[in-house]
């Protein structure tokens, strides 16, 4: 940066205006513990150095890929001295992208499956009331489980047969197969019911399989977007501890909260 990272004195309207925020948010980040804690002025102003801007740099380029929580607390357990800690809560928010990456690839893998085993059969013409509807019987019977698992299965909201009017029976139609046979797959790649239940709600929301292809795709451009902005703000993250490293190391944990200002500074 071309500055010596412990005498150059900036005020927060200086960092604030850097990084496009008030000085109140840049006070308040301090307060947090996100920041290190500023340096007084005989007259209690605060007073910032380049090691600040760096921090706030780690922080906003932390935002994006791990989320305001994390980054705040990665920011905190450096500033105490944690680094370790910050270390274990970057490896938690790359572990929950690698499940993401693998649920998304199971639900592609499941969507493969079912287009691969063609549409559903019908029902018997003369029970079902509309072409591929059937009864919970078939339907167990064609997906190799039992038919206590569908009734487990529509308790939590995964399939919603309707029941028919003059004979009391669930009556899947269509839609309730197809939702029945993406839970199956689902539950064979070892995910959950609460985890599948949202995964069917996008099914229904895009219209069936062929519109959630749309869906499909805008997830991995979110997954890649998070990755890449992971890389960055470990980037920003490497670059302050290593100022951090260069200016004298730790901030004392009981300098990380100030008093309060008894100024505008």
């Amino acid at each position: 940066m071309g500055q010596n990272l412990q005498t150059d004195a900036l005020r927060p309207i200086d960092l604030a205006r850097r990084h496009g925020l008030s000085t109140q948010a840049v006070r308040n980040y301090e307060e947090a513990g996100i920041l290190p804690a500023a340096e007084r002025t005989p007259h209690g102003y605060r007073t910032y150095s380049p090691l600040h801007v760096r921090a706030l740099d780690a922080f906003l380029a932390l935002v994006p890929g791990h989320g305001h929580g994390t980054a705040a607390a990665i920011m905190r357990a450096v500033n105490g001295g944690g680094t370790k800690e910050a270390f274990r809560l970057v490896d938690e928010s790359h572990a929950q992208l690698l499940d993401d990456r693998r649920t998304l690839d199971t639900v592609e893998n499941a969507l493969r499956d079912l287009e691969a085993a063609g549409p559903p059969e019908a029902g018997p013409s003369e029970t079902s009331p509309s072409p591929g509807a059937t009864f919970i019987g078939p339907l167990a019977h064609r997906l190799g489980i039992r038919p206590a698992t569908l009734r487990a299965w529509e308790r939590a909201g995964l399939v919603r047969p309707r029941r028919d009017p003059r004979t009391g029976y669930r009556v899947y139609a269509d839609a309730d197969v197809r939702d029945a046979r993406l839970t199956h797959q689902l539950r064979r790649g070892g995910h959950l019911l609460e985890q599948i239940e949202p995964l069917l709600r996008q099914v229904r929301a895009a219209g069936g399989l062929e519109p959630l292809r749309s869906v499909l795709d805008d997830w991995h451009a979110r997954l890649a977007t998070r990755a890449r902005s992971m890389l960055s703000g470990a980037a920003e993250l490497d670059a302050y501890l290593n100022a951090r490293d260069r200016a004298g190391g730790v901030t004392p944990p009981d300098r990380l909260r100030t008093a309060p200002d008894r100024s505008h500074g």
